[in-house]
């Protein structure tokens, strides 16, 4: 027992850990349950009498050497790691996190909302999923009208007929109905149309719409409110026509084009060398859209428009495809930085 005593305290006195589990594998080796130094005490009862004073002395030394070491090893590793984490060089240039930026379709919407609050306009919001009677009925759509057909509509459900709104001509219905004129407001919001996707086309997209109800109101006062928008958004030099045209909830309707801002109405590729370039559909709503949504005609008369924000935002940005909205691609996204 006495060689083994001598053998374990000169390896206790050469072990050296390097990291913690290390120092963990010479706690169980000699100070645990089942380690070596226990099992000399174990061998203990079997030292003669004459001896058990000089070998109990040495089993407690070894013991306390052992416990020592383990102690030290603990601290000087538990030192070491704290001064590793509070080891910062603050010289170093700082890392920033790469901050994101507004969507395009966003930056658009927003000066569109913009523009109009300043004319009083306020902002009215309703369900993507809309049923018949809001879409289509009330808004004068007659029974064969091609927008009914499954062409152009996601049907959710028929009977009754439940559909993916494709304008937000249907929150304008909603207003209608629970307020009564004067009514100022616009519609933003996502519409959806069952349309083959391409550079120009897309089966989701983004429309703001406009309606104005009130006493004596114009299709002078449409035009008027029409050139503003386009000048404040466009440039204070942008010229407007407006074109004869059909809607089933506006009489009489009309569509809008603007001067184009690209090549200052001279002719372009953008404007296929027109000078001009179509960017919403106008008129004064139509007495039967006003019966419906319990509006006398006799008193009131009203005009609306809508506008496709990803249209005005290619204009806007010279973008060709529409697609590139959707897409989410970063090297696309990150040229509008600059706009937010």
């Amino acid at each position: 027992m006495k060689e083994k005593i001598q053998q374990f305290l000169k390896e206790i006195s050469a072990f050296s850990g390097e990291n913690k589990e290390e120092v963990e594998q010479f706690r169980i080796k000699y100070l645990s349950k089942k380690g070596l130094i226990p099992s000399l005490f174990g061998e203990f009862r079997a030292v003669a009498p004459e001896l058990r004073k000089e070998m109990g002395q040495a089993l407690n030394e070894l013991k306390i050497k052992a416990q020592d070491k383990f102690n030290q090893l603990t601290e000087k590793l538990d030192d070491n790691s704290q001064e590793t984490d509070n080891d910062l060089d603050l010289s170093l240039p700082v890392d920033f996190h790469e901050l994101g930026a507004r969507h395009p379709l966003s930056i658009v919407r927003n000066s569109i909302i913009e523009i109009f609050a300043r004319l009083g306009y306020t902002i009215s919001e309703g369900p993507e999923i809309e049923d018949d009677m809001h879409n289509f009925t009330a808004l004068n759509f007659p029974l064969d009208h091609p927008a009914r057909d499954m062409q152009d509509t996601f049907f959710i459900e028929k009977n009754p007929d439940i559909a993916l709104r494709t304008h937000t001509s249907s929150v304008q219905v909603r207003v209608m109905k629970n307020q009564k004129p004067p009514i100022r407001t616009i519609s933003p919001g996502r519409v959806f149309r069952n349309e083959a996707i391409s550079a120009r086309a897309h089966c989701i997209f983004h429309q703001v719409e406009g309606l104005y109800i009130n006493k004596n109101v114009s299709f002078a006062d449409l035009k008027q409110t029409l050139l503003y928008f386009s000048r404040e958004f466009f440039g204070e030099n942008t010229q407007i026509r407006l074109r004869p045209s059909y809607f089933p909830f506006t009489e009489p309707s009309a569509e809008m084009d603007i001067s184009c801002n690209i090549c200052g109405g001279k002719g372009c590729n953008i404007c296929k060398y027109t000078g001009w370039v179509e960017i919403l559909g106008c008129g004064m709503v139509d007495p039967n859209v006003l019966e419906n949504c319990g509006i006398d005609s006799e008193i009131y008369t009203g005009f609306a428009f809508g506008m496709g924000i990803e249209r005005i935002a290619m204009l806007k940005y010279q973008i060709n495809d529409i697609r590139l909205f959707f897409e989410n691609n970063k090297r696309f996204l990150k040229q509008f930085e600059s706009a937010n």
